[in-house]
């Protein structure tokens, strides 16, 4: 039997506050999910986004020692309905007080893209493709 795509594992300092960081993505999860210690949530096409505090972890692994926040623990990515939605998107989370990584740029790939952090410093990309053309514009 071939090995399948199962779940991206995050792992969570502050649940809620890493649930509510996607909850702004679009992603639907239950506000009772916030004080839970293992959360799943189903994504388009069927693979789960899985979140985990770090006690969960020392349950099953006592000596493990959480990386540093903003070290890549995870990276994701979301894909706006085009490049003005990027910057909304951004300005969004923004707004709410997460980190910019990156400002949202016109990538030399064709791509707007911006990068913010989540609550636990991982790197969430957002990116929508860039009109074709000479003449095209954000």
């Amino acid at each position: 039997m071939t090995p399948r795509f199962a779940f991206i594992g995050l792992l969570a300092s502050d649940m809620a506050a890493s649930l509510a960081f996607y909850r702004r993505l679009g992603l639907d999860i239950p506000a009772e999910a916030d004080t839970q210690p293992h959360v799943e949530a189903a994504l388009p096409g069927g693979p789960l986004l899985v979140w985990d505090t770090e006690e969960v972890v020392r349950s099953f692994t006592p000596d493990w020692q959480a990386p540093p926040q903003g070290s890549g623990r995870a990276g994701l990515a979301f894909t706006c309905d085009g490049p003005a939605a990027v910057d909304k998107v951004y300005a969004d989370l923004t707004g709410a007080g997460h980190t910019g990584h990156l400002a949202p740029f016109d990538a030399p790939w064709g791509q707007r893209y911006a990068t913010v952090l989540d609550a636990d410093g991982n790197h969430v990309d957002l990116l929508a493709a860039l009109p074709a053309g000479p003449d095209a514009s954000v």
